[in-house]
């Protein structure tokens, strides 16, 4: 079936509009089964003259070529609905137009159970199981490394030759003058009962001054001239006469 239009129809009987989409449609007894489960009637007593009027509204719009199957089967439902008419007497024994349509309808949905349970267990066969990917083979390990005790010598010389020099500093000593930090701090104790640490060592100070003037300090505590504190911490250090070691 080829033809994809949706088809908006009303039935003589004043039967409210419906739309049968004809691409879903298989052929013409899936179409006539269809038609049955929407009219909510027995599939072994089919309204034939019912069935047929709504059949051949919905196969008035298929090109000829693509509905010979339809019409086949709109003839078919005619030539029932007029034998359903025809006058019969109580002796005459009379057979039911309807049965083999009755007989080709219920082999059909049939198949069409069978067809649906199948594409169910396909499909829920399809999202339980995974398809199989099988991993590239990984590459061989590298061959271990085969080398004579000379060309490992010879590989460390070549190392060695290209690797940088190191840096070589020469250091300079430079002597301590501890007396004479401490004739500089008994010289401004002299003048002053109390100095800081930054009166005596400046900025710009050599390490060496530095490193002797704390030396003389600590010799001058030792002895008792002098005592060392500092009000907080990181704050300037503070250096005052001791007055007990004086008198001693």
């Amino acid at each position: 079936m080829t033809h994809s239009d949706q088809l908006h129809l009303d039935g003589d009987r004043g039967d409210p509009a419906f739309v049968v989409e004809l691409t879903s449609f298989s052929g013409p007894l899936d179409l006539l089964l269809s038609l049955i489960r929407e009219e909510q009637v027995d599939i072994y007593d089919i309204p034939i003259a019912r069935i047929a009027e709504q059949f051949l509204l919905r196969i008035r719009t298929l090109d000829l070529n693509d509905a010979a199957d339809y019409l086949e089967m709109a003839a078919r439902l005619l030539r029932i609905k007029a034998q359903m008419l025809l006058p019969r007497s109580d002796a005459e024994t009379w057979e039911d137009p309807r049965a083999e349509l009755v007989r080709r309808l219920l082999e059909y949905q049939q198949m069409r159970e069978v067809v649906d349970l199948l594409e169910r267990r396909g499909e829920e066969r399809r999202n339980q199981f995974a398809r199989a990917f099988t991993p590239p083979d990984a590459p061989p390990p590298p061959a271990p490394l085969a080398m004579s005790l000379s060309e490992l010598l010879a590989a460390v010389d070549r190392v060695l030759r290209a690797a940088r020099r190191p840096a070589i500093h020469d250091v300079v000593s430079r002597p301590l003058d501890v007396p004479g930090a401490v004739a500089v701090i008994r010289a401004l104790l002299g003048l002053r009962a109390r100095i800081r640490w930054t009166e005596i060592v400046t900025r710009d100070a050599a390490p060496s001054f530095v490193l002797s003037t704390l030396l003389g300090l600590l010799e001058l505590a030792k002895v008792g001239e002098l005592r060392v504190h500092q009000p907080q911490p990181f704050a300037n250090v503070e250096i005052e006469r001791d007055a007990a070691g004086e008198a001693a």
